[in-house]
């Protein structure tokens, strides 16, 4: 990470913290509206990669704001919206992971904590693998988004893979964040489900699986073998 989104997000970590309890004003205070500005034109000047390290602290702090409607401004396209929906989700599962783990090494049952039994072990494993791969693919989108100069068409593989991908990693996620924690994870004082209730909301939101499967799998189509094989090394080797 640059220095610069170093910077950066130890800025939207304080404001984030402000705006749980504040709301949007914070945010907005702070000029993330300006975060894909140029600088020429009295923006921030950030790139896609620092719109998705702002938005996966906003999964994890702030989940019920609208921040990356604020980022991006304007209308949002679904291709656009959904890449949002994958940045917020990587930070909200990271966020409910480490919520996870805590308890886990916490709760004790039968003399010690369930953190130390092999079959808690093994579904976080699931867990943590699951999230680094929302994570490793909205990065990809980032990615695609910034060598595109933000045109969305031209970065809609990878923003339908982190889609789908996204999709399929919540379903796992939010069953095991509960599963590790038992009945306190469905309680209102508990903040377990102030993640997973979103995280639920967000694998519909802006096209649910089925949407984004018909896309990728249309662009796939039309690839052939030979052709899905170069497209696919074509995009992954400037990463």
């Amino acid at each position: 990470m640059s220095e610069q989104r170093t910077l950066l997000c130890d800025t939207a970590e304080a404001v984030f913290a402000e705006a749980a309890t504040e709301g949007m004003a914070p945010i907005e205070a702070a000029g993330f509206g300006q975060l894909l500005v140029h600088e020429g034109d009295g923006g921030f000047g950030g790139d896609w990669g620092d719109a998705f390290a702002v938005l996966r602290l906003a999964g994890a702090k702030v989940p019920h704001l609208p921040v990356g409607e604020l980022i991006v401004g304007g209308e949002i396209s679904r291709p656009i919206g959904a890449f949002i929906r994958v940045a917020q989700a990587a930070g909200a599962m990271d966020a409910a992971l480490a919520m996870s783990i805590d308890y886990v090494n916490t709760r004790q049952q039968f003399g010690k904590p369930l953190g130390k039994f092999q079959a808690v072990q093994q579904v976080l494993a699931i867990f943590a693998t699951e999230a680094a791969a929302v994570n490793v693919a909205g990065a990809a989108a980032a990615a695609a988004l910034d060598r595109a100069g933000g045109d969305a068409d031209a970065a809609l593989f990878e923003i339908a893979s982190a889609k789908l991908r996204t999709n399929k990693a919540i379903g796992q996620a939010t069953s095991i964040a509960h599963q590790v924690h038992g009945a306190i994870g469905f309680t209102r004082e508990y903040d377990l489900h102030k993640l997973t209730g979103l995280l639920l909301d967000w694998r519909s939101d802006h096209g649910n699986d089925a949407w984004w499967a018909d896309v990728l799998g249309g662009m796939t189509a039309k690839l052939g073998a030979a052709g899905l094989w170069h497209e696919v090394t074509r995009r992954a080797d400037p990463l």
